[in-house]
């Protein structure tokens, strides 16, 4: 249980409702439930559903109003019950509710994967193995450019999106949500946003596109920092540009070269520990995926952009009082700075 927490006050729910609606559904869920939280994200909640025999995942979206196309519980459930069938990182999913009766939202169950989550520490069974950082890297270019193979139609998953003009609909959903997030003008954003749209790429290159792919969203097996068990956090999938996941990993990538400000927020071990640089990662994925990378200054500047705004959106959740984690205070200072990163980027 050292990968969960208590659950937190505020984020608890009728447990006996969930214990009648998943009677019967999944196997051993005639047993008792002992309900556990995963402390680790930022947005989704999630919790361990430990049934004695079996245990399972439940996701759903944050607390307060949130945007539906960034916590679509429906769209992560459509994508997990078939993707496991071709991409071994891909945890099945089991069911969906859209009643919001059982436990205040929408979510879905699937199941549960085991190993380790690298966050802001280089955990302690990797920490003497010289080429840990390295392996999980290549692990992580690897595992994106086999997921960017799949194919999507023979899953039926053809459907899940509109794939030309997605990045033209990426610059601008995502300055609609900044205008809907910040608060406060900022000039960055505003520079970044017109840049963005006058040097769109002419994509014609297509495929899932996770759309959130970073470090702490895949799981590592124990005893094995170059071996992947999971990747999690599917809710934006959807059909694109491939090169929007790789400039999304660019973006939340340290080196130790990096500004203070920058390794200070970052979701990875920071420091000289050995992980391939953001130019090696671009040339592995290239070699692995057999893709043009030739405009990934674009896409770089695109992911930090949409980082700014998902900082943005967390942090308006706390300052309106819809989430009490006292962690999401120290975003509102973020912002600016990230907004000048994403500014150095796109000027190269």
């Amino acid at each position: 249980m050292k990968d969960t927490i208590k659950v937190r006050p505020d984020e608890q729910f009728d447990e006996a409702r969930l214990v009648d609606y998943l009677r019967g559904k999944l196997p051993g869920s005639d047993n008792e439930l002992t309900v556990r939280q995963f402390g680790g994200g930022a947005a989704n909640l999630t919790y361990l559903l430990d049934y004695g025999s079996h245990e399972y995942v439940l996701r759903r979206p944050p607390l307060g109003p949130v945007a539906k196309s960034a916590h679509d519980m429906a769209r992560e459930y459509k994508v997990l019950s078939v993707l496991h069938q071709v991409l071994s990182y891909a945890p099945r999913a089991f069911l969906y509710c859209d009643d919001p009766a059982h436990i205040g939202a929408d979510f879905f169950v699937m199941e549960r994967r085991k190993g380790v989550v690298v966050r802001r520490q280089m955990p302690p069974q990797f920490a003497n193995l010289p080429d840990a950082a390295r392996r999980m890297s290549e692990a992580m270019v690897g595992a994106l450019a086999e997921f960017h193979a799949v194919d999507y139609a023979a899953l039926g998953l053809g459907n899940l999106g509109k794939p030309e003009g997605f990045i033209e609909r990426q610059v601008a959903g995502w300055y609609k949500r900044w205008q809907a997030a910040k608060e406060a003008d900022l000039p960055e954003m505003e520079a970044i946003y017109q840049w963005l749209t006058v040097n769109l790429p002419n994509s014609t290159d297509f495929s899932l596109v996770h759309n959130d792919y970073k470090l702490d969203n895949v799981m590592l097996a124990e005893n094995d920092p170059g071996q992947m068990v999971a990747i999690f956090d599917w809710d934006m999938c959807t059909l694109g540009d491939p090169m929007s996941d790789l400039g999304a990993l660019l973006c939340y990538w340290t080196e130790p070269s990096d500004a203070p400000y920058f390794q200070q927020m970052a979701m990875m071990p920071t420091g000289d520990l050995g992980f391939l640089t953001r130019q090696e990662l671009v040339e592995q994925y290239a070699m692995k995926s057999g893709r043009s990378v030739h405009n990934i200054n674009f896409y770089h500047t695109l992911g930090l952009f949409r980082l700014v705004v998902i900082i943005a959106q967390i942090y308006i959740r706390f300052a309106r009082g819809q989430t009490q984690d006292k962690r999401f205070a120290a975003f509102g200072p973020m912002i600016p700075l990230m907004a000048k990163a994403a500014v150095e980027v796109m000027k190269g």
